[in-house]
């Protein structure tokens, strides 16, 4: 299998990033995240993309730095929470090894606080929670090899039990 040895999936604030660490630590490979790529290579935050240029340039920016991270990462990858909502995203996860991490809107409330710096969270953030993910929890259950639940766990719980869902061994 080419590509990323674990790819990390699931809506904002669920821990991809934190997750995502400890598994690349604990499996000695490198971890790279896409929103990091988008940041460094535009010079501005994701919420600075969207307010100036809409959703739809961030999308474009996004789809091309996932493909590009897919084709050249090995490691552990994780991708934004909207990146499943391309098409060819999906079909270029296909046969990858793909953790959907999952969480209910209230895990949500209590770990990003549903604040501002979520620009699709900025009005009513509980009820465009709900809605994001009503829209998007297909899409993840559609490319996951395994779904890994978050709600009440420690960030260490839950590499633990992506590591046994996803039978790899630790370095």
């Amino acid at each position: 299998m080419s590509g990323p040895l674990v790819v990390l999936v699931g809506p904002m604030g669920v821990g991809k990033s934190t997750v995502g660490r400890l598994l690349a630590e604990r499996l000695g490979v490198a971890y790279r995240d896409t929103d990091d790529d988008i940041v460094a290579a535009q010079g501005r935050t994701i919420a600075e993309i969207f307010v100036d240029e809409g959703e739809d340039a961030f999308r474009t920016v996004e789809k091309a730095a996932v493909h590009k991270a897919l084709a050249e990462h090995d490691g552990v990858l994780a991708l934004g929470g909207g990146a499943i909502l391309d098409a060819g995203t999906r079909a270029l996860l296909a046969g990858q090894r793909v953790a959907y991490l999952s969480m209910d809107v209230e895990e949500a409330v209590k770990r990003t606080g549903l604040n501002a710096a979520r620009p699709l969270l900025a009005v009513n953030p509980r009820k465009q929670w709900r809605e994001l993910m009503e829209a998007r929890r297909h899409l993840y259950e559609e490319v996951a090899t395994v779904v890994v639940a978050t709600d009440g766990r420690t960030p260490e719980e839950v590499t633990q039990v992506a590591l046994d869902a996803l039978e790899l061994k630790e370095a």
